[in-house]
């Protein structure tokens, strides 16, 4: 009677019991694509480095590209207006140029000189203004401070303000070289917006003879919505920022505000560079400046500008921008936060004109159908008065009895 359990294997003969089975191929031996794999990985890595160092080096000449080209589409309907009536492309394009570049420097030099009298003009008469600024504050705040306190401390030559006043005579020399970085910078922008306004029609010619008829088409019809829709946009802004610089510089006249035309000319672009919050940033320069004279001038300015901004919402904005593209309020803010977060104050300024042209191009993808009438569909519903006088029209009572 054999004694082995259930569960005991039987061993062939001729092979040794200790012997453990023999292992796949797979567990001992490296796979052939091992050595591929990771030179591919090492490779990888390479590129990505060398990617990521080009880019950094790069950035700026990318973000120099980026407000040429949207320069460019800014002002090249006004060529081609130019070009039609017989302007070759190259002069209408230098003329443009030319006369935003002066408008520019204009414009900051009058902010710069306006800024910098203001400064002089505090620092020379400290003790009047520390005076007249501390009176304000006692006045309005019940605060109790010292007025003669605080001149002693601004005059004090080992004071805080005093040394920060020394401290800053030494970056003269960083002042002028940042100011000859900005002005290569600017004057690269301009030559690159020149060359792609001048020779739009020879480089469209060359990127479309690489497609097919119909994708040159469908192209050439999105660059120009592009074109069209940003440059209405920027142009029906430059119309709000000009009605908005005269009102303002009508008020600043009125009041006998210092350099009325500076002032009005920085209301009226901050206003429309920045949305939603630009009309009150804007006018806190006025604003802070005007404080220290006269408070009542600031309070008349506070509402004039809460005013404007109203009749500009509700009026002039509607009308001007009807044939053109208008943003909606909160996309337009959006994109500003999002350009300011991507590119710094470059991108907060030209974030308006990207999502302008976003916007123009996903408008006309796709195909559009009749919306349905439903609640949620009504752009306004019906009122009291609406319903009272389509009731008593002629003709609905009949309707109704016969209904």
């Amino acid at each position: 009677m054999s004694t082995d359990s259930p569960l005991s294997t039987s061993v062939p003969q001729g092979q040794n019991p200790d012997t453990s089975p023999r292992q796949p191929d797979w567990t001992t031996e490296m796979p052939r694509w091992t050595w591929k794999a990771v030179a591919i990985l090492c490779v990888g890595f390479l590129i990505t480095l060398s990617t990521r160092f080009v880019f950094d080096r790069l950035t700026g000449l990318l973000l120099l590209l980026l407000v040429s080209m949207f320069l460019a589409l800014a002002i090249e309907p006004g060529v081609n207006r130019l070009s039609v009536r017989g302007w070759r492309r190259g002069t209408s394009t230098i003329l443009i140029l030319l006369g935003l570049l002066l408008f520019a420097i204009v414009f900051v030099v009058a902010i710069a000189s306006l800024v910098g009298g203001q400064v002089a003009d505090i620092l020379n008469d400290a003790p009047r203004t520390i005076t007249k600024v501390v009176g304000f504050l006692n006045r309005h705040f019940n605060s109790d401070i010292k007025a003669q306190k605080v001149i002693d401390s601004v005059q004090d030559p080992n004071g805080k303000f005093q040394t920060f006043i020394k401290s800053q005579r030494g970056k003269a020399v960083q002042v002028s070289v940042a100011a000859l970085g900005a002005l290569l910078q600017l004057f690269s922008v301009l030559l690159f917006s020149f060359y792609l306004v001048a020779h739009g029609p020879r480089m469209r010619r060359s990127i479309c003879s690489r497609m097919r008829p119909e994708r040159q088409q469908r192209v050439l019809d999105v660059w120009e919505l592009a074109i069209g829709k940003t440059g209405s946009y920027l142009y029906s802004r430059a119309i709000l920022a000009a009605v908005s610089t005269v009102f303002h510089l009508i008020l600043f006249q009125a009041l006998g505000t210092r350099a009325p035309v500076a002032m009005a000319l920085w209301i009226g672009l901050i206003t429309q560079l920045l949305p939603v919050v630009g009309t009150y940033i804007g006018g806190a320069l006025p604003i802070l400046l005007a404080v220290v004279d006269s408070p009542a001038k600031a309070l008349v300015m506070l509402s004039f500008i809460i005013l404007y901004k109203q009749v500009e919402n509700y009026i002039l904005r509607p009308r001007i921008t009807a044939r053109t593209m208008e943003l909606h309020p909160a996309f337009a803010f959006g994109s500003t936060l999002a350009g300011a977060a991507v590119l710094g104050p470059v991108g907060a300024i030209f974030a308006l004109p990207a999502a302008a042209m976003a916007q123009a191009v996903v408008s006309a993808w796709g195909v559009r159908h009749e919306v349905i009438d439903v609640p949620l569909t009504r752009l306004s519903h019906p009122t009291a008065r609406s319903r009272r006088a389509e009731r008593n029209k002629p003709g609905a009572k009949e309707t109704e009895d016969s209904a």
